[in-house]
């Protein structure tokens, strides 16, 4: 019985570390469409998706993702019931925003991006008037994270800023105009929600609606 046990566990790590050794390293799955995959959150096979158009230095962006997407990902998402894609639309009379985007990018390569979302808009007011994003990602970052975050941000910044660009191209062609833009898209049909998002009690009674029909 403890030779079986111990084959057993033998086996498990030998293929842990065979997976270690073949995945290939997070700052080849640069790509666009890659970035993209690696911000979003939930099953892509859910019944509702939502595709939010954001800027982390607006204001009103930070009010809908903290006061309405943290729940919706808390009780939909993660339930396997909507599918949430982050697209990256920032403005150019905001100062910082866009290089946020291009750390939220980097996170995102690295498997960190659902955090270091929450940090930019908790920290928003903090880096949006003084720049100084690197700080509030190493406050909710472990030193090995932020060691590859930077070392990403530093030497793909050209991909990073293709990913950004496919972002604003992709809201362009949806007409949008104003952050944050939300879609909602069930049933295969698709739904812009009103300028600036809605609070959570209309959306929760929104996608009930469209998950009983």
């Amino acid at each position: 019985m403890k030779r079986t046990v111990f084959f057993l566990i033998a086996g498990l790590v030998s293929g842990v570390a065979l997976a270690a050794t073949t995945a290939p390293p997070a700052q080849t799955q640069l790509t666009p469409q890659a970035l993209s995959a690696a911000k979003s959150l939930g099953s892509s096979r859910a019944p509702i998706r939502i595709d939010e158009f954001s800027d982390f230095e607006c204001p009103m962006c930070r009010t809908f993702y903290q006061g309405t997407m943290r729940l919706v990902i808390d009780n939909y998402v993660s339930t396997g019931k909507v599918f949430v894609v982050h697209h990256d639309f920032p403005w150019s009379f905001h100062a910082h925003s866009r290089e946020a985007a291009r750390w939220a990018n980097a996170a995102a390569a690295a498997g960190r991006f659902e955090t270091v979302e929450q940090a930019l808009f908790a920290k928003q007011d903090d880096w949006g008037a003084t720049g100084k994003i690197e700080p509030v990602l190493t406050s909710v970052l472990s030193p090995a994270e932020m060691k590859k975050i930077q070392t990403i941000y530093q030497q793909q910044g050209t991909r990073l800023d293709a990913a950004i660009d496919a972002d604003l191209a992709a809201g362009h062609a949806r007409n949008v105009n104003a952050t944050p833009s939300v879609f909602v898209t069930a049933h295969g049909s698709t739904q812009l929600l009103p300028p600036g998002g809605i609070n959570y009690d209309l959306m929760k009674q929104y996608l009930d609606y469209l998950l009983a029909h």
